[in-house]
């Protein structure tokens, strides 16, 4: 027998503040799926869960939150999803413990999933399951789903007091769901008081916007930044045009706003999606001195935040990866080096010989062909991130890169979500990126210093080299490869910015080839 799934009428049967509840023991491990964290009406903020008598059962997930549009499981290659019912009662979360002892109190993780502000859940991706990490790192495993796109993020404040808040009403699931945690998780094993949020993407950008939300203070005491800040979109401002061009569609006057709370929710995936695919990116936070306080380079760092460890970082290719990308001679690996300076000039012109100097100082390892693959979205809002809290005085920021290069397509660098199966310990489900014996170290090394950084606020992992905090006076930096190393990131920042004052194109894709693993773009 290779798997032992127990789920019994008394076991496994935990007590909470609002009543008990039923889940399996997986190999070991205890896991409660679809548990009800609040309730909300349509634009409003959301109130705690009812108590109820009886058990419920916690064996399968709770429906997650609709989409303007579904992306197909295009990129299921290398980002393997798994789709679920939809529906707006949709504040549901999952848990993985190791035993539901109230005087265990393991650290809590909770993981934020991505698909920006406006698609995604927390059951999502295959990489998402919590099982694994729960074991390795004896910890406790939170995903959750909560509102998204126009109906947690539609700014409808100008129409009423009740709608205050409208525009934030996403995060505010999530808050609740922090707070259910908080009264919720000594059921489980948890610690309510080491409790670590992270997330990827727009998980990520989720998690920096907890920092500054005064509200949130006390919710959690670690947080890690996967692929979520974006130098461009730093400053962004909330404004009202997509409420005003959607009540305009619905014919929706200022006096009788109430009507857009059922208003059927297809009508919504109408008008957005009529938009273009731009639309999605304008969903997020919006700005409210009274809830959400802006980014830190609109607001400053919150006081809560400054006492809160932070681990920030992406991968070296994101959606710049060379996925499908050929020239007369193969794929990139198979290119000489003459082959990729040429590309190199063409593509750069009178800078080219500056960047692949400052390209092969900051990166020794790699080959010089991966200076045109290599991340110009996330990594400079990674490091204004860090600058931002070191400038602050902060010395409990943790910088890294994942960069290991993974082996479909005959070497392809890490793409967007690359890191989420070795965070997880799940690396050995994608087999694109499986390389026997080194994704096994690897993943442990990963998985290892996520799971410390829960439990002590200080990363670190055995074979590993020492991480330290990025200081003013010490910009130190983790790069996980199949040779993990630790070293000053100056040179690497010296080349981000000369590559941000030096855009230029990527190199054409075959786009039938690319089209078969992305439907025309990538899931963020």
């Amino acid at each position: 027998m290779t798997k032992q799934v127990i789920c019994n009428p008394d076991e496994p049967v935990v007590s909470t503040p609002n009543g008990k509840l039923r889940g399996l023991i997986v190999d070991g491990t205890y896991i409660f799926r679809g548990i009800k964290y609040a309730d909300a009406r349509r634009f409003h903020m959301p109130t705690p869960v009812k108590a109820w008598e009886g058990v419920k059962e916690a064996i399968i997930y709770g429906p997650v939150c609709p989409e303007i549009q579904t992306v197909q499981p295009s990129d299921n290659y290398t980002v393997p999803h798994v789709f679920y019912p939809q529906d707006e009662d949709c504040q549901y979360l999952n848990i993985w413990t190791q035993s539901p002892d109230p005087e265990r109190k393991r650290p809590v993780l909770v993981w934020l999933h991505g698909g920006g502000f406006a698609t995604g859940s927390g059951i999502e991706h295959f990489a998402y399951d919590g099982e694994n990490m729960s074991r390795f790192g004896d910890v406790v495993v939170v995903t959750l789903n909560h509102r998204l796109n126009v109906l947690g993020f539609l700014d409808l404040s100008g129409y009423g007091e009740e709608y205050r808040y409208s525009a934030n009403a996403g995060m505010a699931d999530i808050i609740e769901a922090l707070r259910w945690v908080q009264k919720s998780i000594e059921a489980f094993g948890g610690d309510p008081q080491n409790v670590t949020i992270f997330g990827q993407s727009g998980g990520g950008g989720k998690v920096a916007a907890l920092l500054q939300i005064p509200s949130a203070a006390g919710l959690f005491h670690r947080a890690v930044i996967q692929s979520g800040i974006i130098r461009e979109r730093a400053g962004k401002e909330k404004g009202p045009d997509m409420t005003e061009l959607l009540l305009r569609k619905l014919e929706i006057t200022p006096e009788r706003i109430r009507e857009i709370e059922e208003v059927p929710y297809y009508r919504f995936q109408q008008i957005i999606s009529d938009l273009g695919p731009h639309v999605f990116m304008d969903f997020g936070p919006g700005r409210d001195d009274d809830f959400y306080r802006g980014s830190i380079f609109e607001a400053g760092i919150c006081e809560h935040a400054k006492n809160i460890p932070v681990i920030i970082g992406n991968v070296l290719g994101e959606f710049c990866q060379n996925f499908a990308v050929t020239c007369d001679d193969g794929r990139k690996n198979s290119w000489s080096e003459e082959k990729a300076e040429a590309l190199i000039r063409e593509k750069l012109g009178e800078p080219a010989e500056e960047a692949m100097e400052l390209f092969r100082k900051a990166y020794p390892g790699n080959r010089i062909q991966d200076l045109l693959f290599t991340d110009r979205v996330f990594r400079p809002g990674t490091f204004d991130y860090l600058k931002a809290r070191a400038q602050a005085g902060l010395k409990n920021t943790y910088g890294y890169m994942f960069k290991m290069e993974q082996p479909v397509y005959g070497g392809t660098l890490p793409w967007h979500n690359a890191e989420i199966p070795y965070v997880f310990h799940n690396a050995d489900y994608i087999e694109p990126s499986y390389i026997p014996g080194i994704t096994e170290l690897v993943q442990t090394i990963v998985c290892e210093c996520w799971c410390s950084f829960a439990e002590k606020g200080r990363p670190g992992a055995v074979g590993a080299p020492v991480w330290l905090p990025y200081t003013q006076n010490q910009h130190a930096m983790m790069y996980f490869d199949e040779e993990c190393e630790a070293k000053s990131a100056d040179s690497e920042e010296e080349l981000v910015n000369f590559m941000s004052q030096h855009p230029f194109k990527m190199i054409q894709q075959d786009r039938s080839v690319t089209a078969e693993f992305f439907g025309g773009g990538p899931r963020v």
